[in-house]
């Protein structure tokens, strides 16, 4: 019997996919390498051990299949029932049994991954709504996975790192900040420019332009998306004055 494969056509849907289940495998590899007694450890997020970040990224997982289930059957499947739900549930999560943990952030991926592969093409822009209130294609599971998987491997404090990240990742990274900061930011609040080294653009909060009086954030790409998720203190990134940057804006 042969393998089943993707049902979906789009290119670039497809390196997406392929980007998502290699963070899961970066994530899973972290997650694999820290013995059972160091999953009580604090992770990199402040009041969540690595427990909370394992369990997290497996009932995430659970929570983006009921998202592709809600497109494929037309039947609303939020993601979450409230945001308490989703916090006492994370909290819950972190206290099962070790091995529980692990098996919560293998089986639930495995799921999704089964989910996204029996997508139809067509059925990948039908639309649900997110734990955020935004009405976006089921296509968006997939970097909201990406995200995920890639960012919390970082957080485990096992030796994952923004480097490590594929480029194609670290440059929606940068997209996706600005993206965020722009629906979040307070009218009349300062303007701020993302000036990456090693690559041939600049992002502006205020789109198409820099304005005179915003903040110029220069260093590698790495370092900005680093930077800007709080994966790193502000040391390898500078204003264009060569002054320390400002603290990053909220991002999620």
């Amino acid at each position: 019997m042969s393998a089943r494969t993707d049902l979906a056509t789009d290119p670039a849907l497809r390196e997406m996919l392929l980007q998502a289940r290699r963070g899961q495998a970066y994530f899973s590899r972290q997650l694999e390498e820290l013995r059972d007694t160091e999953l009580a450890g604090p992770s990199r997020l402040p009041g969540w051990s690595r427990a909370h970040v394992a369990a997290h990224v497996g009932l995430n997982a659970r929570a983006l299949t009921r998202l592709c289930s809600w497109a494929r059957t037309g039947v609303p499947n939020p993601m979450y029932a409230s945001p308490q739900q989703r916090g006492s549930e994370i909290d819950l999560g972190a206290t099962l049994p070790v091995r529980a943990i692990r098996h919560l952030s293998d089986h639930a991926a495995v799921h999704l991954d089964v989910e996204w592969r029996d997508l139809e093409p067509e059925q990948w822009t039908n639309e649900v709504v997110t734990a955020q209130g935004r009405t976006v294609p089921v296509g968006e599971t997939v970097w909201m996975r990406i995200r995920e998987v890639w960012l919390h491997a970082v957080d485990l404090g096992n030796g994952g790192r923004v480097a490590d990240f594929p480029a194609m990742v670290v440059d929606g990274l940068l997209d996706d900040l600005i993206a965020v900061w722009r629906r979040k930011r307070v009218p009349g609040s300062p303007g701020l420019v993302l000036d990456p080294t090693d690559r041939d653009r600049v992002l502006a909060l205020d789109p198409g332009s820099a304005g005179p009086d915003d903040t110029t954030v220069r260093g590698t790409a790495v370092d900005l998306v680093a930077w800007g998720t709080g994966r790193t203190g502000a040391g390898a990134v500078r204003t264009a004055a060569g002054s320390p940057p400002p603290p990053a804006p909220q991002w999620l």
